[in-house]
């Protein structure tokens, strides 16, 4: 059984685009969110490394 090629994209860029197979809009709410997950992220790992030191 073939499956048909698709056009998939990770960010969609032009808004005019009529394409529905993206993840990303080229848009500022999608940075600012994507902004404050890396943060988190960041935080977080930084508080495992420090504080995972004291418990050994």
């Amino acid at each position: 059984m073939k499956q048909g090629r698709e056009n998939f994209e990770i960010v969609k860029n032009k808004p005019e685009s009529k394409n529905r197979n993206y993840i990303f809009k080229n848009d500022t709410i999608t940075k600012v969110g994507f902004y404050i997950v890396v943060t988190v992220l960041v935080v977080g790992f930084t508080f495992v490394v420090l504080f995972g030191k004291e418990l050994l």
